[in-house]
């Protein structure tokens, strides 16, 4: 069976980072994209380089996610990518985490993945094909030291694609999670010079969710980990 080809991509809580590394690369690949952001006026520059459309939305909102795709779907057409990129950090030592610091971390890192599965899902069972991919971190499997609301918002997320995974790719949707063990390079932050390679480039992991949209539906993948070659397990 041969990949499936795509169209419309749509990727939430877009930035200057990995976010844009995909959207250019899809946009590359002849796709439409929508970026969505809780302000959108910072993907202006983006957007407007690569004829992209900008949203404002809140991820950790129903009512906005459900706004976001109604107005993606009006605006470029029906996503079937859809890449959950948002996410919320709160640290400190648990004693001293902020209780609505920890609601709004999981809200986002969790919540927000929920909401725009489920409206990317409603769309894309229709169709009988799409792809609904999810970023995690290293702290998706490990958590780490005054990071609790991090890793918990990811430990969910992950669960969630897992679970998505098994209910969704019989009936043509390719769930895929990502997890990245590692550092990203972004404008503002580079490795230093004696330790070249030492932090993922974001274009590299791009490239990393372009080939798992390429699989074809007989080998299809829900999990990939990516670190540096530098990085330790």
């Amino acid at each position: 069976m041969a990949a499936t080809e795509y169209h419309v991509a749509l990727i939430v809580g877009a930035g200057s980072g990995l976010s844009a590394s995909l959207a250019r690369l899809f946009a590359g690949e002849g796709m439409r994209v929508a970026l969505a952001a809780r302000h959108a006026d910072k993907l202006a520059d983006l957007s407007s380089g690569l004829g992209a459309e900008a949203f404002a939305c809140d991820a950790a909102e129903a009512s906005d996610v459900a706004r976001l795709f109604e107005a993606v779907e009006k605006k470029i057409g029906a996503p079937d990518v859809v890449v959950y990129n948002a996410s919320a950090r709160a640290r400190g030592p648990l004693i001293d985490l902020a209780p609505s610091q920890v609601e709004e971390a999981l809200a986002i890192g969790a919540f927000g993945g929920f909401l725009v599965a489920q409206q990317a899902a409603r769309r894309m069972l229709a169709k009988g094909k799409g792809a609904i991919l999810f970023t995690g971190a290293s702290a998706s499997v490990k958590g780490y030291p005054q990071s609790a609301p991090f890793a918990m918002g990811k430990f969910a997320l992950r669960g969630l694609a897992q679970s998505i995974a098994r209910e969704l790719a019989p009936q043509g949707i390719h769930v895929a999670h990502f997890v990245i063990d590692g550092a990203i390079r972004n404008p503002g932050r580079n490795e230093p010079p004696d330790r070249p390679d030492s932090m993922l480039d974001p274009d590299a992991i791009a490239a990393t969710y372009l080939h798992v949209l390429k699989q074809p539906r007989s080998a299809w993948t829900w999990e990939v980990e990516l670190r540096p070659w530098v990085e330790k397990f």
